[in-house]
């Protein structure tokens, strides 16, 4: 048997929206952020009530600007916070006055509710109950419960059966299940199409369990349950027959053990398994608490990310990953090179074989000239762009660019003149064909050529073109393949400052 909902973990694409809604309009304490315990490259945020109890916990992993899933059977579709029942008009205004789209007051089994969408679309339901009212404002209690789209309700809900959690009533397509504490929505809805996997999606439940010995039962249970040590809690996974994914958690250790109860939530933690190093917080999005002074990210034409050093400098180092990299590929080398410099990584647009790139190439040598050009002209504004946004410093910005993204830049370079006056590319080549003359004089480039790489006999010819152009050229040969190496770093590390 379970006690209920221990959590509901879901996927955002923007991490500063997803805390100014679930901390700063709902006011939910944020209780850990850690990165992931599958994949360390993934931001993990817990909220829930300040002492990050089990039941009041919903957590978010972080695929910044990652594709959108969709909503379908196989799937949790939302989550139900529990708030008290007279409160109900505060929060309607409270989203009225946010610019907040909500439906209701409505009746769902005999509770009022407020049903609102979070920033990445997921649906939330504020349910009025009978828990304690702790003034106003105060954020919402608890989980009530979560709602599953089934092909096969019948059986979704024959298997929770076990797991504590019984029919209490039915509304149309929907039958309620509840444990102790908790509620199962089951929405039948064969014949619709399946969840798939992506922000905007919820990708599980989590019941809950008190201790490792009954975790062990039901893992002996249903068979074929994967197990996990997630640090706060124990927990294994499976699949119910509808095919959501349904998580078993115990209630400890509990989010103190690895941070003071008062400062829960301050820091980045990482699992015990994962090396804890600078390469890893660097690839992690940065994001500011309600209040806390902030970077305002907008809408340009590349997908970016910034990365701000604790003691700035007023330098930026714009990045230009290599071909299926993406915006945070280059930051730890970047931030090895200028330790204060403020990172900006583009994440490029060309996405024709299904890996990205800044422009499509029709060989391994041959590229779209018409692409390149139409993308150039995108950089165009997206830096200018970018330097009022950011305000950033034009004089002080260097662009930092390897293989695809090295070859971009130089094209930007031809094509954009006084753009682009300080540059460092890593195993570049000419992608143009034909490189228009112009006046480079007052730009500084370093181009770094491998002398195993078997594109390397297309850079000198980019080398002949900046320096008959008037460029500040220094070209080295490394010894080296197509990899980006130390060498690399201690030359541009000595090239920045001059």
């Amino acid at each position: 048997m379970t006690t209920g909902l221990h959590h509901i973990t879901a996927i955002t694409r923007d991490v500063q929206a997803n805390v100014d809604f679930w901390m700063g309009f709902l006011g939910l304490a944020l209780v850990k952020q850690t990165a992931g315990f599958e994949d360390a490259r993934q931001l993990h945020l817990f909220y829930g009530d300040a002492a990050g109890s089990p039941g009041t916990l919903v957590s978010f992993l972080v695929w910044q600007d990652g594709s959108a899933g969709r909503v379908g059977h196989g799937q949790p579709t939302e989550i139900a916070l529990a708030i008290p029942r007279r409160r109900i008009g505060d929060w309607l205004t409270r989203a009225m006055q946010r610019g907040i789209r909500i439906e209701g007051p409505l009746h769902e089994f005999g509770d009022p509710v407020l049903r609102l969408r979070d920033p990445d679309g997921i649906t939330v339901r504020l349910v009025g109950t009978d828990a304690p009212d702790a003034g106003w404002p105060a954020p919402p209690a608890r989980i009530f419960g979560a709602t599953i789209w089934s092909e096969d309700a019948d059986a979704t809900i024959d298997w929770l059966a076990p797991a504590g959690f019984r029919p209490v009533g039915r509304e149309g397509a929907v039958t309620r299940l509840a444990a102790d504490t908790g509620v199962l929505d089951i929405r039948d809805t064969r014949g619709f199409v399946a969840g798939i996997p992506g922000t905007g999606v919820i990708d599980h439940v989590a019941l809950r369990v008190p201790d490792a010995a009954a975790l062990d039962d039901h893992v002996a249970r249903l068979g074929g349950a994967t197990m996990h040590d997630r640090r706060y809690f124990q927990s294994a996974y499976v699949r119910e027959p509808g095919g959501a994914l349904i998580e078993f958690a115990t209630d400890g250790p509990g989010m103190t053990v690895d941070e003071p109860a008062d400062a829960l939530g301050r820091t980045l933690m990482v699992p015990p398994h994962v090396t804890d190093d600078l390469q890893l917080r660097l690839q992690l999005p940065q994001f500011a608490r309600p209040g806390d002074r902030r970077i305002p990210m907008r809408d340009l034409p590349f997908v970016h990310r910034i990365h701000r050093p604790d003691d700035p400098d007023g330098s930026t180092i714009v990045l230009l990953h290599g071909t299926g990299g993406s915006e945070t590929d280059l930051m730890p080398l970047a931030h090895r090179i200028a330790p204060r410099a403020t990172l900006l990584g583009l994440r490029g647009r060309s996405t024709d074989e299904g890996v990205a790139r800044f422009f499509r190439r029709l060989s391994m040598a041959r590229f779209d000239q018409d692409d390149i050009r139409a993308e150039a002209r995108a950089f165009a504004a997206f830096w200018d762009g970018a330097i009022r946004a950011y305000d950033l410093d034009p004089g002080r910005m260097t662009v930092l660019g390897y293989s695809n993204g090295a070859n971009f830049a130089g094209a930007v370079v031809a094509l954009h003149p006084g753009l682009i006056r300080r540059a460092v590319l890593i195993r570049p080549m000419l992608a143009l064909e034909d490189p228009p003359a112009t006046d480079l004089s007052g730009s500084r480039v370093l181009t770094l050529q491998g002398a195993r790489d078997p594109y390397g006999t297309h850079a000198p010819a980019l080398n002949e073109w900046l320096a008959a152009n008037g460029a500040d050229l220094r070209a080295e040969v490394l010894d080296a393949g197509h990899e980006i190496t130390q060498a690399d770093l201690d030359l541009a590390t000595e090239w920045l400052p001059g």
